[in-house]
């Protein structure tokens, strides 16, 4: 399909592909955070043991992401993208039918790696525009992008939650049908065909096998462990340090690598700001995974009240992302969703059973400071930071430290919300999210000299 350009030059077909693939990540996030408790009375399974149901699409996508962003890198990202946004399709079929807790598991493992081309595409492509238009300035894009994520996440919640109220937690899987189909279409129409003129002898080339498993297996290892620590299981952490050591070995002497950490190493305001996402997200599914159990658990809420009382959070994450996006500095972004974050757990660490839904809805407003800029300024810093010949492989490195947060995030509710107290659970919760916003502002504080551009 021949490039259509716009009047500014990008071209403007691309947008739809590009939004409609990253949103079935968050899609499938947000509308689950909702139906947990559901799931878990319909499998007669404990509410801690769910969590394999949020770290089972973050272990997929953890490891997928820099894997397709790789392959992106070499062949672009049309076949891919087709590929992967079927499978999102298909994988919902499973988890509908499924007769067992474990085959719903399955789903979502199979879900998060259909989600894995999506935020490579769009990084890719919008670094394919900027050659091929010579503008390099695409704060305007990521801001759309970052809108289009923060509305989903608006959606996600509460549509969740109609959803289950009008049927039940299988519902939340329909909606990945129309997404997954009108993605591939959209991306069979308008993204480039990037010639490759013998595809098998570039993956050869190109392609660094023995280092992709041996990423596979460290982060297969250590997120296993994590997702329910016990000392019976401890033999993983031994995996994952042997693999973990070999991989930095085979990495330096490869000419090929698969992550190149001579140019991580020389690089550490990219680093920053993978640490950065990392604490972020830890950060941000606490609070959705954590403080909506603790609404319909503590405060009774139903699935759909829970899901409208986020969305205050959202709405105002959108407000700012489309104030700020091409107006404020990274840093600053940083720095006032940072601040938002922080005023918020100091509020978690207050909530009682007692306390007025006015309160909650405030806090959750306040919380939409973190969910709307600190996304969108660790986005754009990796756009500034990340070399352009591995732009993929670097996004998809962003999202594997995105999803390693979540992934910890649900180790950490499942650890917090074992007892039957969850008001002192979400204190704990509240503390401990605290110290992580203080540890974000310090490392903005040392890279604030790098974080100028918008």
């Amino acid at each position: 399909m021949t490039n259509v350009s716009s009047s500014d030059g990008f071209n403007k077909k691309l947008y739809t592909p590009m939004i409609l693939g990253s949103i079935l990540n968050p899609i499938n996030s947000s509308m689950l955070a909702v139906a947990l408790v559901p799931i878990a009375h319909a499998f007669g399974v404990p509410f801690y043991q769910t969590a394999w149901l949020v770290s089972s699409l973050y272990l997929a996508t953890s490891v997928g992401q820099p894997v397709v962003g790789k392959l992106v890198d070499i062949f672009g990202p049309r076949s891919l993208f087709l590929f992967a946004t079927s499978l999102v399709g298909l994988a919902s079929l499973l988890a509908i039918f499924t007769p067992s807790f474990y085959g719903l598991v399955l789903a979502r493992f199979l879900i998060g790696i259909g989600t894995c081309a999506g935020y490579p595409s769009a990084m890719y492509l919008i670094s394919y525009e900027g050659k091929r238009t010579g503008k390099e300035n695409p704060s305007a894009i990521l801001t759309l992008l970052a809108i289009s994520n923060q509305t989903i996440s608006v959606v996600g919640p509460t549509l969740g939650g109609l959803l289950i109220g009008v049927g039940d937690w299988k519902a939340i899987f329909i909606v990945n049908f129309p997404l997954s189909i009108l993605a591939f279409v959209f991306g069979y129409l308008y993204f480039p065909k990037i010639e490759n003129e013998n595809k098998l002898q570039a993956v050869k080339a190109q392609v660094d096998f023995i280092g992709i498993l041996l990423f596979t297996l460290i982060l297969s290892s250590f997120m296993i462990f994590f997702m329910e620590p016990h000392a019976s299981i401890s033999y993983l952490l031994i995996i994952g340090f042997i693999a973990l050591i070999s991989f930095i070995i085979f990495e330096f002497k490869s000419t090929k690598p698969f992550i190149d950490l001579r140019v991580l190493m020389h690089n550490t305001a990219l680093n920053n700001t993978y640490i950065r996402t990392f604490l972020s997200m830890l950060i941000s599914y606490g609070v959705l995974y954590g403080y909506v159990q603790w609404l319909e658990e503590v405060k009774g809420l139903s699935p759909s009240h829970a899901g409208l009382l986020m969305l205050p959070q959202f709405l105002v994450g959108i407000v700012v992302s489309e104030i700020t996006g091409t107006r404020l500095s990274i840093k600053l972004k940083l720095y006032i969703g940072t601040f938002g974050a922080l005023v918020t757990m100091i509020g978690f660490q207050l909530l009682s059973s007692s306390t007025p839904i006015s309160v909650l809805i405030c806090l959750s407003a306040i919380f939409g400071l973190p969910q709307g800029l600190l996304n969108l300024a660790n986005q754009n810093a990796l756009y500034y930071q990340a070399p352009k010949s591995i732009i993929g492989t670097s996004a998809g490195l962003q999202r594997t430290a995105g999803y390693i947060g979540a992934i910890v995030s649900s180790t950490l509710i499942g650890t917090l919300f074992k007892g039957d107290n969850l008001t002192i659970a979400i204190h704990h919760l509240g503390f401990t999210s605290m110290v992580i916003a203080i540890i974000v502002l310090i490392l903005t504080f040392m890279s604030r000299n790098k974080l100028e551009a918008r």
